[in-house]
């Protein structure tokens, strides 16, 4: 009983400040100030934002007009490149070697030195050497003496033997002896050529010119035929390999063909595919193709005369395989790209945008040939393109801002990758 007691007033009390609340918020929507107040308010909010000072969007009719730059289209040469990774390699790499076992004695080189062919390198001790040298020479000096003394009896025999005086048996036996002399003197003389060899391999020659390595043994020690001095890379001229893909193939075979004497021009650049290291001219490419990459191997030469290509060194390789004659030229930030495909912004002579469709070409740097859509002369908007749209006013910025722009492009000529 005192429970239900309890809830009664509870609800009472909420039905009490819920009326209170109610008939205060009419009392004050009847009051005559604030009514007329919150419509005022109302008409003022939507004034102003029909009178925002947005006005309307910049480039739209009747907005305010876009700042761009322009370049005029002008005709001008690309050359067409294909582009591929290329590894430095020697025409002639010598593992330099004694020919003689022995001490030693001197090594006359620098590493890292520049050598050339005919360079003495190293020396061995020759003493061992001279010494047999000496005696093989004295040993053909005897047989020599013995076969003119036999020869000499071999003409008294003979004439003896005209006489009737000698045997015939004994002239026979005289002849064989002095064949026999003649071998002996024979083979001593290779001898002493080979004595002559041993003695002349104690100087270690350099084979080949170029740069040689790192020295693998020092003056003193025992050297074989086994041992390595240094080696010598040959990099003046270099040549450079690398492959590209095998549909290729037949398009470098003929360009070879037709270019044969001057070959197809060649660049080297660095790794960061920004600096030009050495231009050269395609050599060959190999006699099959690689069925686990489906590439063909090419290799290029370059004259390395101030030796900026390293062996085993990696560049990136660009071969000129076409050059396109008067075609109009833009730089690639011109270029747009839609769902139709690539367009550009027009200006014309009244500073109003016109979209208008192009057909790109090859492509490299900033440099792009434009093979339909546009003529030479026309301007096209090369920056503030973010806000851009068909038939939008544009205030062209002067022509001190692109200046320098358009001086590179009067040169009408780039240089551009084939993909």
């Amino acid at each position: 009983m005192r429970l239900q007691k309890k809830i009664f007033i509870v609800l009472a009390g909420v039905l009490l400040f819920a009326g209170i609340g109610k008939g205060w918020s009419e009392l004050r929507n009847n009051d005559p100030e604030k009514g007329a107040a919150a419509p005022a308010e109302a008409a003022a909010d939507k004034s102003a934002a029909d009178k925002s000072p947005g006005d309307k969007a910049p480039g739209k009719k009747g907005g305010k007009p876009l700042f761009v730059s322009v370049e005029q289209v002008k005709p001008g040469t690309i050359h067409v490149y294909h582009q591929a990774l290329g590894t430095v390699t020697s025409f002639a790499t010598v593992a330099v070697k004694s020919r003689v076992n022995g001490q030693l004695t001197a090594i006359n080189f620098r590493e890292g030195q520049l050598v050339r062919a005919g360079d003495v390198l190293a020396r061995i001790d020759a003493r061992p050497f001279e010494a047999q040298l000496s005696q093989i020479q004295g040993q053909h000096i005897k047989d020599k003496a013995l076969l003119a003394n036999a020869v000499a009896d071999l003409d008294r025999y003979q004439t003896l033997l005209k006489q009737d005086s000698i045997a015939g048996q004994q002239v026979d036996a005289q002849a064989s002896l002095v064949q026999q002399f003649k071998g002996t003197v024979l083979s001593d003389s290779g001898a002493v050529e080979n004595a002559q060899l041993q003695v002349a391999y104690t100087r270690i020659i350099a084979p080949v010119s170029g740069r040689i390595g790192l020295r693998q043994i020092d003056a003193g020690n025992n050297i074989t035929t086994a041992d390595t001095v240094a080696v010598i890379n040959q990099i003046s001229p270099i040549a450079v390999t690398f492959t590209l893909p095998e549909n290729m193939a037949q398009e470098i075979s003929r360009l070879l063909d037709q270019r044969s004497v001057n070959g197809l021009p060649v660049q080297a650049l660095d790794k960061g595919n920004t600096r030009l290291l050495a231009e050269g001219k395609l050599l060959t490419l190999d006699n099959q193709i690689d069925p686990a990459t489906g590439t063909i191997k090419l290799k290029a030469q370059f004259a390395n005369a101030d030796s900026a290509l390293f062996p085993n060194q990696f560049v990136n390789i660009k071969i000129l395989l076409n050059t396109l004659q008067q075609v109009n030229v833009l730089p690639q930030v011109a270029i747009q790209h839609g769902s139709q495909g690539h367009f550009v912004y027009l200006v014309d002579a009244q500073d109003k945008l016109h979209v208008q469709p192009v057909t790109t070409g090859p492509a490299d740097g900033d440099s792009v040939a434009v093979l339909k859509g546009v003529n030479a002369g026309d301007r096209v908007v090369v920056s503030g393109l973010d806000k851009l749209r068909d038939g939008a006013k544009v205030i062209v910025a002067g022509a001190g801002k692109g200046k320098g722009k358009q001086e590179h492009f009067k040169s009408g000529e780039s240089r551009v990758r084939h993909s």
